[in-house]
């Protein structure tokens, strides 16, 4: 899974993220070009342009069944059967579709924000429990309005 967080864990507001972080944006797209991400219909409505390119675009909806650029799948086995058994997979959101696959990740790829916004009403599920494998710690300057780090985790306590 990959996200950026606020403490909170805040996530989106109105279908939108609450957060800009270039960096962060750009470390999304070193991540996950040339590999596959998975997201919400809602989620893939708020794209600015639609599918994200260089990267195989995958829906989760029991709603929708073509969206331009994208796989659309009724069920997240119905995705993993059309997987290849070394296929990189990225979860990209939203709330619902974190909340119903955490389960079935095996790290996590995170922003976290120092900040709690004033609105939010979408949220990352807890992770307390995962264990932390590197942390990288950022400033605020003239392009970011918080101090953040990239913060990577693993399942367990002992990665397991």
């Amino acid at each position: 899974m990959i996200a950026a967080v606020a403490r909170n864990r805040a996530i989106g507001f109105e279908n939108k993220l609450i957060y800009w972080l270039p960096k962060d944006l750009k470390r999304f797209k070193a991540l996950t070009t040339g590999h596959t991400i998975v997201m919400g219909r809602k989620t893939f409505e708020s794209l600015p342009k639609g599918a994200l390119p260089n990267r195989r675009n995958c829906v989760l909806s029991t709603t929708v069944e073509n969206l331009p650029g994208c796989e659309c799948f009724a069920s997240w086995d119905a995705f993993l059967a059309s997987c290849q058994p070394d296929e990189d997979v990225y979860i990209i959101g939203g709330a619902t579709i974190y909340a119903q696959l955490i389960d079935k990740a095996d790290r996590l790829c995170m922003t976290e924000i120092d900040d709690e916004p004033q609105q939010a009403d979408a949220f990352f599920p807890d992770y307390s429990d995962w264990r932390e494998t590197t942390r990288e710690h950022h400033r605020r300057d003239e392009k970011h309005a918080y101090d953040y780090d990239f913060a990577n985790y693993m399942r367990g306590s002992r990665g397991e």
